[in-house]
This record gives structure tokens, C-alpha cells and sequence, in this order.
């Protein structure tokens, strides 16, 4: 019998549960899944765990297929011309493709503020919060919003700094909307307002006001890993692993990407569950298809809107193009919180799904917004 190929996934977020249940529908496959956690996180949920709201774990066995094997350590290197990676916990792991899906995180956090982008984060967050009345949240998109929401629920007096524009994907009914609920719930959102200074107490604007903060949060951008930078790959500005539109490496067709840390041909996607969870799949399909001895297909995302939590009670979806272009068209209210758990949920079906039938569904559709924007990137190349 022949020696079966070797695929590792490295981060077990949404798109590394995909690709990695994708690739279980050829036999001859033997999977392995390194994640430095031994559970899934819902990262949608975990303004909920640091308000004391809801969790935000979920088991392995629940969404991960039955043949991938978990490894519970952190990558610390990748060795493209070796073909194997380094574990944290010591000793190479081999490989004959490798699906790059190490997600984000918070980014330039200063030292008195506390980010909410990863488990951990979250979980430390909790008890700091204890019973802080004044907190101050950085950073208006959906992570800034839904946790502003969530505290403010909650009973604290919670100051939002926007620093430019509230809900900046959103169409401005759907902006108007959430503000009159930011509003009811007593939160106050200073738009145009720039963080210039993080203090033990305090945030310091750049006009020059202070604001009294027990509490602050920080959610104002986003970074990747950058272990692609560090084993010797080719990333973007940001540290995402460029590849094709097929989410080859650049570097190297034994290394496919997936998901927040991927910049296919420099234009990646909007980062979040949305994309994740459409293009881990397609990273397992590069793979298949290649071991198949067929060519990739390029891949294709299709978006459906922004949904957000506005505390328990509220939310709001605001429905968009394929392209990821925001419309008039919002649901809110109760009805708006029912769509945004439906769809926290629903997400977790579907990873559950793939694990136990791959293959079977696609989310994918032609995007003729990206097709213009490769052809303008080509130019401007």
C-alpha cells in the first residue's frame, strides 16, 4: 500500500476546521490539525464572554471530522524546502501540503488597554471588568460596537471612541439604526474622536480631552501572525501570506492559504467568519486538486451582509452585494437579534456539516466586482 499524503492545517479557527474536514473526503489523506487550543473558539461570540454573556467554546468532536487528528501545540517555523514545521512543544512535523489558516488578532494595543480578539483575551478581560462602571471602547466596527452594546446592557457606562466613523462597512440607515441603539442603551459614541494616549485610568484624545476609564478596550484593527513573515515566505504590508487567486503560495504550490491570513493576489478579502469559512474549503479543494492531477479553480467569495449583536435584546443585519458592498436594506430590533444568533449558530452547523458529509455543500459565487479589480491590479502592476 502506498504511503498516504500528508496535509497539516495549521490554526483551528473557521477556516482551518473547513479545510481540514474538506480535505477528509479523498481516502489516502491523512490530515492533521495543529491548534495551540484544545477546543474550537466561536470568535463571533466572544464580546459575550468578556461580558459574562455567553461562552464561546466549542468541542472538537462536535465540528471537526473523525479522521483529523488534533494536535494541541503552536507552529513556531515552517521549513518550505524541508516540508515540515516546528512545534512549540518540540520536533518537526512533516508534511507534503501545508493549508496556512493562522487567522488575526488585535493589533498596536497600548500597554493600559485590553483587547478582546482571542480566546484568552476575552476569558482575562472578564474579571478585570469585575465592577467597573466607566469603560471605554477603541475602535467602532463590528467588534468595538458589539462590545460597547454588550457592556452597556450590562449596566456600565460605556464612552465609544470611534475614531473617524460608526460602523464604517455600514449602508447609513443601518448606521442611524445602530446608534439609536448604541443611544438607547446609554452608550456614548464620540464618532470623530482620536485616541492620542492609553492611561492606567484613563484615554487621552487628541483634542485634547481625557476621559475618565477604568476600563479600556481596544479593538481598533486587526494584524496576523507573523510566522509567514518569519519562516522566510512572501506576506503583504499586514504579514498575510500572498498567494494566487488559487490561494497557492507565491513562493511555493506545497503551501495553500486560507482565510484572515491570506492576501490573494494583494486584494484579500473583508477578514471574519464570512470569508473564512467559504475559502477554507476552497484552500482544501487546491490541495485535492492538485493530488487529483487536475488544475485549481480559483477561488471565489460571496458575501451576504454584516450581522451584529446589539446586546441581548437587539441586532441588526445589514444586507449587501455578493461583492461585499453594503445596501439600504438592514433588519433590526428583535428581528435582528434573532437573524444574528441564528447565524452565530448556524456557523457552527456548518463546520459540524462538512465534518460529517465534505464536500456536500458550496457557498461560493462568481464575483464579477473582483474580476474588475484583478484586471485594475494587473494595470497598475
Amino acid at each position: 500500500m502506498s504511503e498516504p499524503t500528508e496535509v497539516v492545517v495549521i490554526g483551528g479557527g473557521y477556516a482551518g476546521v473547513m479545510a481540514a474536514n474538506r480535505l477528509t473526503r479523498r481516502d489516502g489523506v491523512a490530515v492533521t490539525l495543529v491548534n495551540p487550543r484544545p477546543h474550537f473558539v466561536e470568535r463571533i461570540r466572544l464580546h459575550q464572554l468578556a461580558a459574562g454573556s455567553g461562552d464561546a467554546a466549542v468541542a472538537y468532536r462536535d465540528v471537526l471530522a473523525e479522521r483529523v487528528r488534533l494536535v494541541v501545540d503552536s507552529v513556531t517555523g515552517i521549513d518550505a524546502a524541508a516540508r515540515h514545521v516546528t512545534l512549540a512543544g518540540g520536533g518537526p512535523l512533516g508534511y507534503d501540503y501545508l493549508i496556512y489558516a493562522v487567522g488575526s488578532a488585535g493589533a498596536n494595543v497600548p500597554e493600559f488597554a485590553h483587547p478582546v480578539t482571542t480566546f484568552e483575551e476575552a476569558r482575562q478581560l472578564r474579571p478585570v471588568l469585575g465592577a467597573a462602571s466607566a469603560v471605554t471602547v477603541v475602535g467602532a466596527g463590528p467588534a468595538g460596537i458589539e462590545t460597547a452594546a454588550e457592556l452597556a446592557e450590562a449596566g456600565r457606562a460605556v464612552t465609544l471612541v470611534c475614531g473617524g466613523e460608526l460602523g464604517p462597512y455600514l449602508h447609513p440607515k443601518g448606521r442611524h439604526a445602530v446608534a439609536a441603539r448604541l443611544t438607547k442603551l446609554g452608550v456614548t459614541v464620540l464618532a470623530d474622536a482620536v485616541v492620542s494616549e492609553v492611561t492606567r485610568d484613563a484615554v487621552r484624545l487628541a483634542d485634547g480631552r481625557e476621559l475618565p476609564s477604568a476600563v479600556t478596550v481596544w479593538t481598533a484593527g486587526f494584524g496576523v501572525p507573523d510566522l509567514a513573515a518569519r519562516s522566510g515566505l512572501s506576506t503583504d504590508a499586514l504579514g498575510r501570506l500572498r498567494t494566487d487567486e488559487t490561494l497557492t503560495s507565491v513562493d511555493d504550490d506545497r503551501i495553500v492559504a486560507a482565510g484572515d491570513a491570506a492576501a490573494p493576489s494583494d486584494l484579500p478579502y473583508r477578514m471574519g467568519c464570512q470569508s473564512a469559512v467559504q475559502l477554507g474549503p476552497q484552500a482544501a479543494e487546491t490541495v485535492l486538486s492538485r493530488l487529483a492531477g487536475t488544475l485549481p479553480a480559483p477561488a471565489t467569495v460571496g458575501f451576504a451582509g454584516q450581522c451584529l449583536s446589539l446586546g441581548r435584546r437587539a441586532g441588526i443585519f445589514q444586507f449587501s452585494r455578493r461583492d461585499d458592498t453594503a445596501i439600504r436594506l438592514h433588519l433590526g430590533g428583535r428581528l435582528g437579534a434573532k437573524v444574528k444568533e441564528l447565524v452565530c449558530a448556524s456557523t457552527v452547523k456548518q463546520l459540524a456539516y462538512e465534518a460529517r458529509k465534505p464536500g456536500a455543500r458550496k457557498w461560493w459565487v462568481t464575483d464579477k466586482r473582483r474580476r474588475e479589480l484583478l484586471r485594475e491590479h494587473l494595470v497598475d502592476a
